[in-house]
């Protein structure tokens, strides 16, 4: 049993690792605004599907990650994701019984809500200014939602994992 729990452990670190990697793989300005949360797509992926072993402290930690390798304020990313990471265990009951469909509108709403706070945030910490194209990243992780969970199930299932 421990080695099935260890190996679980460490797919859900390594995804949220290659994630993070995602995250802040770079990319020219235009492009940007294009590039899905890939780090909140993981981290709502495994508080649904593990909310035992994932949850706010995993945010908390990889949204510390993200703040050093950003630059960001420290503390910024910490407190967006761990937000995510709560509202995600708030809802997994629920997202659990919806359809694909159905969970991909609940992560829309999920990641906009997180990409508003992300943006109020900025505004306080800096000169930023809000315009709505931040909702796009939030889009774009919707409408990868069916297939991302598809794909992760299919990896958790065939390494046996959790």
């Amino acid at each position: 049993m421990a080695a099935h729990t260890f190996r679980g452990l460490l797919m859900i670190w390594l995804s949220l690792l290659l994630a993070l990697c995602l995250q802040v793989m770079p990319l020219p300005d235009a492009w940007l605004v294009w590039r899905p949360d890939w780090l909140g797509l993981i981290l709502v992926y495994w508080c649904v599907v593990a909310p035992q072993r994932a949850g706010v402290f995993y945010g908390f930690v990889l949204g510390l990650l993200l703040d050093l390798i950003e630059g960001s304020p420290l503390g910024q990313n910490a407190l967006v994701f761990s937000l995510l990471a709560y509202l995600a265990l708030l809802l997994y009951q629920r997202m659990r019984a919806y359809a694909l469909v159905q969970q991909a509108v609940m992560v829309f709403i999920l990641l906009g809500i997180v990409q508003l706070v992300e943006q109020w945030l900025r505004t306080i910490f800096g000169p930023f200014s809000i315009n709505l194209a931040f909702l796009l990243s939030a889009l774009i992780g919707a409408v990868l939602w069916p297939w991302f969970f598809t794909l992760l199930q299919a990896v958790r299932r065939r390494l046996s994992i959790i």
